[in-house]
């Protein structure tokens, strides 16, 4: 199996699972105040493994690799996102063609990241986890303004 994430300003599905509609993509620093965004992920999802469920966790870490603790609503809670994919096989797809599958995930303004440090949303499937599963970024410090200058 194979995945790739693109963060962007927002994103919006036809359907789940379908098209995915973006905005803003490709960004990979933002703040210092933490505007909203989407997380937006493709799967590509090989023939010998469509037809089950695949257990999926969007996760966003810290430079240490810890996952972001974030408040709820009995106080704070680790920033994990499960979901669960599962693909057929369309009729008159070949034998051993890989099936795409996509979702997104929107968060509002305002999370709780310190300026100056980097992060990583990082994807699991199935318990696993590669390097390219992951997309980081930078909350600009905030004495850094565009192009260095301090606005």
């Amino acid at each position: 199996m194979d995945a790739v994430l693109i963060l962007a300003d927002s994103a919006q599905q036809s359907e789940p699972g379908g098209k995915v509609h973006i905005l803003g993509a490709g960004w990979s620093v933002t703040g210092p105040a933490v505007a909203a965004g989407a997380v937006v992920v493709f799967l590509w999802i090989p023939w010998d493994q469509t037809n089950e469920p695949h257990e999926v966790v969007l996760s966003l870490l810290d430079a240490d690799g810890h996952v972001v603790l974030v408040p709820g609503p009995e106080g704070d809670v680790p920033l994990r996102i499960p979901n669960t994919v599962q693909v057929g096989r369309p009729a008159a797809t070949p034998d051993g063609t890989p099936i795409d599958a996509s979702f997104v995930v929107n968060y509002g303004p305002g999370l709780p990241l310190t300026p100056g440090e980097r992060y990583t949303w990082q994807l699991e499937i199935d318990g696993e986890s590669k390097e390219h599963w992951s997309r980081g970024f930078l909350v600009r410090p905030v004495s850094m303004g565009l192009g260095g200058v301090t606005p």
